[in-house]
């Protein structure tokens, strides 16, 4: 009897068919595999296939990013869903054990990487290459450990490469600092390996800079932060603010100069966050659409601008999220914009008590969305500004609910005071056949 529910939880994602078409998210392909230049540059594509899964990036991971904020609403009959609107995740929760699984392929596939490249055997494989595809994988390996850290807390490390993801069966979870201190190891050990070029879609030295921007801010090392923002917005040459607010994703447009790291699909590979969001009308299922609140400031051109363009309504009045919308969904996953750059900097110069520049990188974000200059004068109200900037900056992108527990105002602004709440559940049928991975507390 005591397994009914998580049964029953099952059979409600019957209709929430994207969920359950995907592929089997345990399965990693063969290691003996990469034997020379092509299986190698072939296993890299397969690895950022993993990243741009529909259990990570495709959709599950950056859904639960913004389902937990106040930016959406969940408009479908599913309690699965709910249940990050109303921050009473359950461990058997599917979305959960989705992400979860996915994240730990992926990490797997770059384990497969780096202890395989390195030893190939081809003389057609340059060392300048081979150092690319190893530091590519240390990057994603990093993402990927950074994404477990901020929504589970101190998780398993593997870093051997093992036939199916369940291999890191076993081994007991590290603490939050010893996942932390494990991206920034990747980081650094991909930074030197990477060329400095510019690719919006694959990992290079610039993409390190950008995650270690992130990465920086979230341990509250404002000097850093500020240091690695400011090395990818002074290239001005390949990265900048496109205008109006809309030019980074409207029209069909893909890599544009606002992007730093994305990730491409085809009609053959979609996108799975379209359907979700797009009403019946435009051949979707608007399972979640945006919050009345957030409708109201982006329609308020005093508070949200030009960036009322994100949303979008029917005939009928009815309002949806339109940042994917293409048709077959080819959007790109956006996983780090120069925006978000900006208003990190600005973030850690307030912290610094920096603010003339803090509120001169605010700026330059309110600037292309049409905005005035900010009225904000002392640190306490730059860093609020710069709060609900990012709200409005990124209402469809992964960043709100990690934004107010990082930052300690999920209490004020959401309401959430169980602190507990601030980390989801290990996925239950994980700790069931792993007797060594304990559950977070509170589940």
């Amino acid at each position: 009897m005591k397994y009914i529910p998580f049964i029953a939880s099952l059979l409600l994602l019957v209709s929430c068919k994207k969920f359950l078409d995907v592929d089997p998210i345990d399965a990693v392909s063969d290691g003996q595999t990469i034997v020379d230049k092509s299986s190698a540059e072939t296993a890299v594509r397969g690895m950022y296939r993993s990243l741009a899964a529909d259990g990570y990036y495709g959709l599950t991971f950056p859904a639960i990013g913004y389902l937990s904020g106040d930016n959406v609403q969940w408009t479908g009959s599913q309690s699965i869903v709910q249940q990050f609107i109303t921050h009473n995740v359950r461990a058997d929760n599917a979305y959960i054990g989705n992400a979860w699984s996915a994240i730990y392929v992926t990490i797997n596939r770059a384990n497969h990487i780096l202890a395989k490249v390195p030893a190939v055997n081809d003389p057609l494989f340059a060392q300048d290459l081979r150092d690319q595809l190893t530091g590519e994988a240390y990057f994603v390996r990093a993402l990927a450990y950074f994404d477990l850290a901020r929504t589970w807390g101190g998780v398993q490390i593997t870093l051997e490469p093992t036939e199916s993801a369940s291999g890191k069966n076993g081994i007991k979870r590290s603490t939050l600092a010893q996942t932390y201190a494990q991206v920034l190891s990747d980081l650094n050990a991909a930074e030197p390996l990477l060329p400095e070029t510019t690719n919006r879609f694959r990992a290079t030295k610039k993409t390190v800079w950008a995650l270690k921007t992130r990465y920086y801010l979230y341990q509250q090392e404002w000097a850093l932060a500020e240091e690695y923002a400011t090395k990818v917005i002074d290239d001005a040459a390949n990265y900048q603010l496109v205008q109006p607010y809309s030019a980074w994703f409207a029209n069909n447009v893909v890599a544009t100069p606002e992007s730093v790291f994305e990730l491409s699909y085809s009609a053959t590979y979609t996108n799975g966050h379209r359907n979700q969001w797009q009403p019946p009308a435009n051949g979707g299922t608007r399972q979640w659409a945006p919050a009345d609140q957030l409708i109201t400031q982006l329609n308020d051109a005093a508070v949200g601008g030009n960036r009322n363009a994100i949303i979008a309504t029917t005939s009928a009045g009815l309002w949806y999220g339109n940042l994917y919308y293409r048709s077959p969904a080819t959007d790109p996953a956006y996983v780090i914009r120069l925006a978000e750059l900006y208003l990190a900097r600005a973030e850690a110069r307030a912290q610094q008590n920096k603010l003339t520049e803090a509120a001169a990188d605010l700026d330059a974000v309110r600037s292309r969305a049409g905005l005035p200059g900010t009225t904000a004068s002392d640190k306490g109200e730059l860093l609020l500004a710069v709060e609900a900037e990012r709200k409005l900056e990124f209402p469809f992108e992964p960043h709100r609910w990690f934004d107010l527990v990082r930052t300690g105002r999920a209490a004020a602004v959401l309401g959430v005071t169980n602190v507990d709440k601030y980390l989801l559940p290990i996925p239950a049928a994980d700790v069931l056949i792993d007797p060594s991975l304990d559950q977070n507390t509170g589940y």
